[in-house]
This record gives C-alpha cells, sequence and structure tokens, in this order.
C-alpha cells in the first residue's frame, strides 16, 4: 500500500524543513510489521511512503519557492484554510493511505512502523498518534501532552496535531475535509468513525509547542477547551473563530 503524506502550510519556511527531513527517513522502511493479531506481513502487504505533497495557502515568506527547489516534494497551490488546503492536497495524492500533518510535527521512524502495523491488518478507516512536545520546558507541557493523549485514548479521538490518516477511499467517500475556518479536523475524524474503526497509535508525534509558549501556556490550553465547549454545544465554527481571533489579540494588548 502506498501512503500520500499531506502537509497544509502557510508561512512555514523555518519549521518545514525539519519535517520533511524526518519524513524522508522513512523512505524506504520496508521491512516485516506484525500485525495486532500477532500475524507477520512482508512489505508488499504494509505502507510504503510514496509522496510528500505540500499544500501551500499563499505563504509569502519563501515556503512555496523553498518546495519548489526540492525535487522530490510535490506543491500544490490552495485557497487559505486548513479544510480546503487538506482537499487540495489530497486531490492531488495518488495513495492508498493519506496522513494529514502540520508543518511543525515530526513523524519519526518508530512512529512510522507503529502506522505500517496498524494497517497491516486491513481493518481501519482511519487513526491518529500520541503527542509529545519537542521543548523540555515549561513543564506545564507535559501536563498539556498528557490531557491531549488521555482524550485520545479515551474517545478515540483526534486534532490536526496528531498527525491524522485515513484510507483515500473513506476520505473521498465521507466528503473530504470540512471547510471550516476552526475544528475542520474534530469534524472529519468524526465522519472517518461514522466509516469505520479509528485507531489512535501509543508511539508520539513530535510536535511544536511554539504557540502554546507565545501566548502562554494554561492560557493557550484553557482557550482551545473553551472552544472545545462551545463547538460542542453547537456554536458556529465561523463565530468561534472570530471568538479565538479576538481572544490572542486581547492577550497581545496586555503584554
Amino acid at each position: 500500500m502506498k501512503l500520500s503524506v499531506v502537509i497544509p502550510v502557510l508561512n512555514e519556511r523555518d519549521s518545514l524543513p525539519a519535517t520533511i527531513d524526518a519524513l524522508r527517513a522513512c523512505r524506504g522502511i520496508t521491512e516485516s510489521v506484525v500485525s495486532e493479531t500477532g500475524v507477520s506481513k512482508t512489505a508488499a502487504s504494509t505502507i510504503m511512503l510514496s509522496e510528500i505533497i505540500i499544500a501551500d495557502g499563499g505563504s509569502t515568506d519563501g515556503t512555496a519557492d523553498w518546495v519548489r527547489a526540492q525535487p522530490d516534494l510535490i506543491l500544490v497551490d490552495s485557497a487559505r484554510g486548513k479544510g480546503p488546503q487538506l482537499n487540495a492536497g489530497a486531490a492531488r495524492a495518488t495513495g492508498d493511505v493519506l496522513l494529514f500533518l502540520h508543518a511543525d510535527c515530526i513523524l519519526s521512524q518508530p512512529a512510522f512502523r507503529a502506522l505500517q502495523s496498524a494497517w497491516a491488518d486491513n481493518v481501519a478507516c482511519g487513526g491518529a498518534f500520541y503527542v509529545r512536545f519537542a521543548e523540555r520546558r515549561p513543564r506545564s507541557l507535559h501536563l498539556v501532552a498528557w490531557g491531549i493523549n488521555a482524550r485520545a485514548r479515551l474517545r478515540r479521538s483526534a486534532t490536526g496535531d496528531q498527525g491524522i490518516f485515513v484510507r483515500r477511499d473513506v476520505f473521498q467517500s465521507v466528503g473530504g475535509a470540512p471547510d471550516w475556518p476552526l475544528f475542520e479536523d474534530v469534524e472529519l475524524v468524526r465522519r472517518i468513525k461514522q466509516a469505520g474503526k479509528f485507531v489512535v497509535l501509543e508511539t508520539p508525534l513530535t510536535v511544536s509547542g511554539r504557540r502554546y509558549i507565545e501566548h502562554g501556556v494554561f492560557r493557550t490550553a484553557l482557550l482551545i477547551y473553551s472552544l472545545r465547549f462551545a463547538y460542542w454545544l453547537g456554536v458556529p465554527p465561523q463565530r468561534l473563530k472570530n471568538w479565538f481571533r479576538d481572544a490572542r489579540q486581547l492577550g497581545k494588548d496586555k503584554l
């Protein structure tokens, strides 16, 4: 089976190269894996990374120019927004499985092998990973990661930072990702779960804590969970996006 990695970007020139280097290190990993049922599978029946697609939403910092200079990357121009960019990248993909990865998330070789094992039984429709933060300080980031992983384990749910993966035919059948300004990832996971089994892999992605650090770890976590609660109550994503923007601006004004 072939894996297409889709990375939506907007001004990610500084973060993207490390993410791509980690993906390049996963190319060619084809050794046998053991499925959840304990059956050994050969390389022919498991996932191989076949292409890396960058869906650019109009970067102005040289991201697109850098991608064009990389012979092993595919650049797709897209309307700005995670939903449209995910859909644009998926439309260009040829793999059997899609992995949506953020530009500041690192897929290690152990995480890639965990992904291979998850698909060895060919029963999952999609899934995601646990996370850990790249930064060791502040220590409060570890608490945030614990909360994200606990929620993922208990609810079999995920957000975009966790590297959502899905069979391409399932992604197409559920209508792709919604064109929402916020929580498009939550809705995508809901759609995948309706289609079939959603797995959460305990081998983590390494994610950047830059946004938590910039705006305050606990303040950012509280804002995110408040927005999620409002989303569950039925507040439209566009209104939530406005609240999110207003809260960020208020935080800057207080600095």
